[in-house]
């Protein structure tokens, strides 16, 4: 059995600012290690359910030399792969070769969610929205996107409630849902100590793939619209003149395809 896990780190039991998650600050080291071991939490789970190739993907973007490098690479579990410093949303490759099952690791709420810790869509970019067809999504969607259109389906997703009521509402009820903490507002949160949201996480991962048959695979109904939000009206400069890209509102972008991946790439040239 083959499993992908992505993870980022602001859905992380322990953590709640950005000095948290922002390579070179103090205490970006602490949340460092906080970010690796519920990765492994989610490998011991995996291995438990049979998974015999099993990576990771470093999402997480902390800056300079750390963006998509947070692991600490001799902390993690010597039974898995880790991918660092790829392009955000462009590691395909166990995709390609037919995954069984993605594990969405320390993920955050969409931006604008009151009760989601360090909630934002996609820090590079800070889109304000973003829809699939009529889905509203965050990063968690777009990572179930990348995954849905490889036919590999999500059956774990860890964070905050914030970030566990938004994958719902795209997922269902089918994959294994593993909270670890409330927002108590952008910058503080009720939290699960480390030591029990890693065993928490790790029999979630265990769980979740122990009936893959029931879950459903996120793939948006083709042909698709991909429409983006942006903060300020200059913004929209960014997508003039794309192909398939049409600047609908002076804060507003579509992006039409076939298919996802053929309108997602419109947008997305990373």
């Amino acid at each position: 059995m083959r499993v992908l896990i992505m993870s980022d780190m602001e859905g992380v039991s322990g953590i709640v600012v950005w000095d948290q998650v922002t390579g070179g600050h103090p205490m970006y080291e602490e949340g460092r290690r906080l970010y690796t071991e519920e990765i492994n939490a989610a490998v011991r789970g995996a291995k438990r359910a049979g998974a015999t190739e099993i990576v990771c993907v470093d999402c997480h973007g902390a800056g300079k030399g750390w963006s998509f490098n947070s692991y600490v690479p001799e902390l993690l579990d010597p039974d898995c792969e880790w991918v660092a410093q790829h392009a955000w949303g462009r590691y395909t490759e166990l995709l390609e070769k037919g995954c069984d099952a993605a594990l969405m690791v320390g993920m955050h709420a969409r931006a604008g969610t009151p009760d989601g810790v360090l909630c934002h869509t996609i820090s590079t970019v800070k889109w304000r929205n973003l829809w699939f067809n009529d889905d509203l999504v965050g990063e968690l969607g777009v990572n179930a996107a990348i995954c849905g259109y490889y036919d590999c389906p999500v059956a774990l997703v860890t964070g905050d409630d914030a970030v566990i009521r938004e994958s719902r509402e795209i997922l269902g009820d089918a994959p294994t849902y593993v909270s670890v903490k409330k927002g108590l507002s952008r910058y503080s949160a009720r939290q699960i100590p480390p030591v029990r949201a890693r065993q928490m996480i790790e029999e979630g991962a265990y769980q979740s793939l122990q009936n893959l048959e029931k879950l459903k695979v996120y793939k948006p109904e083709s042909p698709v619209e991909i429409t983006v939000e942006v903060d300020t009206v200059d913004k929209t400069l960014d997508f003039k003149g794309l192909h398939g890209v049409e600047i609908v509102e002076p804060l507003k972008v579509v992006s039409r395809g076939e298919d996802w991946m053929a309108a997602w790439d419109q947008i997305w040239h990373w």
